[in-house]
């Protein structure tokens, strides 16, 4: 039964988080169905309007139907797909894990904030400064040997720096956004000309954008190109329900983050399961049938291992974010400051590459597309992807790799 899983999952291996979450919500969901049956069957339950065809439809459907048999029906469809659930999660928990890529050399260390250097050794090599999101673990960006945009631009000939943020220390707990930008991108910006003689091309990868956003805003000598994936600008740009979600618990919110003096890690993860609730449970279903050892599994659990491998954000920064960026579109309404100084992409002169991927429901594509109209002269790529999948995916390598090099090589060239 699925009530015995957490005991039956080893401890050393994170399971998807917060995993009572998800186990909640398919108790919720799918057993509570049969609660709905007489309702149903009797035309008592009212429909959305843009449901009410296929509802009709489905109850003229079940009157053909004997209720105690249908009752069956749903309820051992429910509990398969909890089990199925939970085979997947043993599976995934049991499952032999790859080694992670050898770690290259750290360039400059500040606190918890590392920056790897990825550069294969070449003098004049043009360096790329990568900054991916706080939230997450930098390696997303350096999955594995054969998954990793870090090692696809060191091959293109590039030398690529990855922000490794890590988790919070004692000081990094203190920071809001503009101790990440001024106190440790802007002196990674000035090592990597000193070191280098060149100013970098900078590569934002989520709220990892942003932060790239503003250095570049900050600092045009030390940005020679910007390029930017899955960024977000106008927060509210369909969004409507989550922001209305977000300001009913602000009060909840800040009282937590208050309390603990970061947002926690399974806070994070259960906010971003909201975007889209099933979305763990169809895939672990689905793992469960996939066999151990294959391509397929391996590739599932370096993915899941990063998605588990979460760090929280530290108070002042979170605050920003959800309230600041989220609640009050500081961004869009150009009220964000960095510093003091507002944020204008409008003034940002050097090439722009804004990469928007279409399937992403954590930063939705009009918001992606709102920074594009914002940069001056940008160059929109469009990708079939979601918001992981866009770095991560079976397509990545054609998709994003190789054209970000490519334009990369062009824009960089074009500046000498």
């Amino acid at each position: 039964m699925v009530t015995d899983l957490p005991t039956t999952l080893q401890e050393t291996v994170p399971a998807p988080g917060p995993l009572a979450l998800h186990l909640a919500l398919q108790t919720q969901t799918w057993l509570s169905s049969l609660a709905a049956l007489s309702g149903l069957k009797g035309g008592s339950i009212p429909w959305k309007p843009h449901l009410e065809k296929a509802g009709k439809n489905l109850q003229k459907n079940l009157e053909q139907v004997d209720l105690g048999d249908f009752f069956a029906a749903v309820d051992n469809e429910a509990r398969a797909r909890l089990n199925a659930f939970g085979q997947g999660v043993n599976h995934y928990k049991k499952s032999p894990r790859q080694a992670r890529p050898a770690e290259p050399p750290v360039f400059w260390q500040d606190g918890t904030t590392r920056v790897l250097d990825y550069g294969t050794g070449a003098e004049d090599a043009r360096p790329i400064l990568v900054v991916p999101s706080l939230i997450n673990r930098a390696y997303i960006l350096d999955l594995t040997e054969h998954n990793s945009l870090m090692r696809h631009l060191a091959r293109d000939g590039f030398r690529p720096f990855l922000v490794d943020w890590g988790a919070p220390g004692p000081i990094e707990r203190k920071f809001d956004l503009t101790a990440y930008i001024c106190w440790r991108l802007e002196p990674v910006a000035d090592e990597i000309f000193d070191a280098t003689g060149q100013a970098p091309a900078l590569l934002g990868y989520c709220m990892g954008g942003l932060l790239a956003l503003a250095l570049a805003a900050r600092r045009p000598d030390r940005a020679a190109a910007l390029a930017l994936l899955a960024t977000p600008w106008d927060f509210h740009a369909g969004q409507e329900t989550t922001i209305r979600l977000l300001q009913a618990m602000s009060p909840g919110l800040k009282a937590m983050i208050d309390h603990w003096g970061e947002l926690p890690v399974d806070v994070l993860l259960a906010m971003f399961s909201s975007l889209d609730p099933y979305s763990t449970t169809n895939k672990f279903r689905r793992f469960a049938d996939i066999k151990t050892g294959s391509e397929q599994a391996e590739k599932f659990i370096a993915l899941e291992d990063w998605i588990n491998d979460g760090v929280p954000l530290a108070g002042p920064t979170a605050r920003e974010c959800l309230f600041d960026w989220y609640a009050e579109n500081a961004p869009a309404r150009k009220s964000w400051r960095v510093d003091g100084q507002p944020v204008r992409p409008e003034n940002i002169r050097v090439p722009s590459l804004v990469v928007v991927p279409e399937k992403d429901h954590i930063v939705l594509p009009q918001s992606a597309h709102a920074l594009a109209d914002t940069l001056p002269g940008a160059t929109v790529r469009l990708i079939s992807a979601g918001h992981i999948g866009m770095v991560t995916g079976g397509r990545a390598q054609s998709t994003l790799y190789e054209p970000l090099s490519l334009w990369l090589n062009q824009s960089l060239t074009k500046i000498k």
